[in-house]
């Protein structure tokens, strides 16, 4: 399938903002209003969607709002980008309810991480559209002082310019701090010093970039919006309510349903330290468990998932993986992700 770019953002453009799953916009409004005004700070525009800052139970409105929300960004000529609020739990309930034909003749910029995985993949899968795991509205835009430079500089460079993204460095710190949202996040969170990305298996990849949450992608298996594996190189995260045991059960149906027979190359995101990996029980042994066998090359500890800053990542723009030197292994995005 052909591999369709939608158009850059620039400066003045129309952003619209929604909550496909998790009402938590509803709940914290001022960290909500902080990344609204964030986002009109850097030259934007907003739109938010109706039913955005909804409550219906676990969710952001029933599914028919919610995929109005959506429909309505789509079908908006000034919309040039659409981000979501947050994750949560329940994208998946749009799947089946989305009017593709409107999302294939109105390519956009669509953006979000965590449990919106499966509306990133679900798409580019049905369309072939890039979609981007990027920064959220309440975790990232709303953050105390804006997005984290790294995470804004990654924005601008992947979907405010046509050129190619090139390579990919380090952020020089990152934080997996806490602080609850519209109580105690009035400050900047303690930053650690950042290591980079380290390698569990050498190699060099060269491939198209999947990029997802593991949990969340592995619940569109068996369904039309399973992505193709084949020659990616695949960027996967997921979140501290994890664990090392659940995290060896979804690399170890990977495994089983033959992802790794496919793929060009993996890439793991950073974990927050709640998910409890120890010396005798870490991410490196469970990788390599679950991989034996394999030789595609393996690093872990990139700049995305749930900690911050985080990079932006297009599905379905080709890259190079470099882990060849095991002390300085380099990500590439070697083509623009739009127009």
């Amino acid at each position: 399938m052909e591999v369709i770019r939608p158009q850059r953002l620039e400066l003045g453009d129309t952003i619209g903002v929604v909550s496909p799953s998790s009402p938590v916009a509803s709940i914290c409004p001022r960290r909500f209003q902080r990344g609204i005004t964030h986002l009109q700070s850097m030259g934007f525009e907003v739109i938010v969607g109706n039913r955005a800052l909804t409550r219906t139970g676990h969710t952001a409105g029933s599914i028919q709002e919610r995929v109005e929300d959506l429909h309505q960004m789509y079908a908006n000529p000034n919309v040039k980008a659409i981000i979501s609020t947050i994750g949560g739990y329940n994208s998946n309930q749009l799947l089946d309810q989305l009017d593709y034909k409107l999302i294939c003749d109105n390519p956009k910029i669509l953006m979000g991480y965590s449990d919106i995985t499966t509306l990133l993949i679900g798409i580019h899968t049905i369309t072939g559209q890039v979609t981007f795991l990027g920064p959220a509205i309440l975790p990232q835009f709303g953050e105390f002082g804006g997005l984290m430079s790294y995470t804004r500089d990654s924005f601008e460079r992947v979907v405010m310019q046509s050129k190619p993204i090139g390579d990919i460095h380090p952020s020089k710190h990152w934080t997996e701090e806490f602080l609850s949202w519209d109580i105690n996040d009035d400050r900047i969170r303690e930053r650690k010093p950042n290591s980079g990305l380290k390698v569990l298996k050498s190699g060099v990849a060269k491939g198209p970039i999947l990029a997802g949450n593991i949990g969340t992608m592995l619940l569109l298996s068996g369904t039309p919006y399973f992505p193709k594996f084949q020659g990616v190189i695949l960027c996967l995260e997921d979140d501290e309510d994890e664990s090392p045991a659940t995290i060896d059960r979804y690399l170890t149906q990977m495994r089983q349903i033959g992802i790794y027979d496919q793929i060009a190359g993996l890439i793991i995101g950073r974990f927050n330290s709640k998910v409890g990996f120890t010396e005798t029980d870490s991410l490196e042994s469970i990788l390599e468990i679950v991989t034996r066998g394999y030789d595609f090359p393996i690093v872990y500890d990139a700049d995305f998932g749930h900690t911050d800053p985080m990079m932006v990542l297009p599905n379905g723009i080709q890259a190079i993986l470099d882990a060849s030197d095991c002390n300085r292994p380099q990500l590439t995005i070697l083509e623009p992700a739009v127009l």
